[in-house]
């Protein structure tokens, strides 16, 4: 049976102090993973979080994006180097959380678009970097790394599965998994079983099931059962996971071009999802 999660992204933009109510909350919703999304691993909270995975025994992952002053595909290579020391960093509070799956758009800086396609310099200096994160990852951690492939307007570098599963292959190592989140599958995916095929069991790490809108699961144009059944042909053991955002987050909201409501609030998108979503579950078979 699938396991179904919440990203704190639903109720908060950065993650902080001030937001670990957010564990338990998801636990009272229904969720049994929470992915805690970390703009700022040096300012994460992590003895609070550890207090609050006792309390509730959920499970527990991350995410996190890189920015233009970690971008691991910038020609400075001061640039570069930040983005290496932002990813171990992740790696450390993982270890420290027991979490087994960091994901997102960890491979570049997340909006850095240069107006033309992906150059084999830019491949380099991504895979290198990630090369040396891996590489301290696998001697620190028994988790994996998770390269999220999004959509065009929002980098230039991995969108689609087949590129990040190359990407995997490159870096070497067998803890680099690839991330599939619904809503960019849309967007440059031909297929949502071809896509999951295309990672297999050996590469696909984690999963975000998001609408094509980012509003409420179950409610749009992405063929769930499809890639449900995708998924449980391949062997996917993973959480599927719940993301949007609020259109009063500042940055996030102009990133990620949320203009309008797609519910009430975030907590009631998440919940109308989870029942939809368990729904389609239900009934595959």
């Amino acid at each position: 049976m699938f396991k179904f999660g919440v990203d704190s992204f639903i109720w908060t933009e950065v993650f902080s102090e001030k937001d670990l109510w957010i564990i338990p909350k998801a636990k009272e919703l229904g969720f049994e993973v929470v992915d805690l999304a970390i703009a700022h691993p040096e300012t994460f909270p992590l003895e609070g979080v550890l207090e609050k995975k006792k309390e509730t025994g959920l499970e527990l992952v991350t995410t996190t994006t890189l920015g233009l002053d970690t971008n691991m595909i910038s020609p400075d290579p001061e640039i570069r180097k930040n983005a290496i020391r932002h990813m171990k960093k992740m790696i450390d509070i993982n270890v420290a959380l027991g979490s087994k799956i960091t994901g997102g758009v960890n491979y570049a800086g997340w909006g850095y678009l240069t107006r033309k396609p992906r150059t084999e310099q830019e491949w380099d200096w991504s895979v290198t970097a990630m090369r040396e994160i891996s590489d301290y990852a696998k001697n620190e951690w028994d988790g994996v790394i998770a390269v999220e492939c999004v959509n065009r307007f929002e980098t230039h570098f991995l969108n689609i599965a087949e590129d990040a599963v190359k990407y995997c292959k490159a870096v070497g190592n067998s803890n680099m998994k690839v991330h599939l989140d619904c809503f960019h599958m849309i967007r440059e995916e031909k297929s949502f079983a071809g896509a999951v095929r295309t990672c297999g069991k050996e590469y696909l790490g984690y999963v975000h099931v998001n609408e094509n809108d980012r509003g409420i699961p179950g409610t749009g144009l992405v063929p769930f059962k499809e890639f449900f059944l995708a998924l449980e042909e391949i062997g996917y053991d993973g959480p599927l996971v719940i993301e949007s955002f609020d259109p009063s987050f500042e940055e996030l909201s102009g990133n990620c071009a949320i203009w309008r409501s797609f519910a009430p609030t975030g907590e009631a998108l998440a919940i109308d999802g989870l029942r939809n979503l368990k729904k389609i579950a239900e009934e595959l078979h």
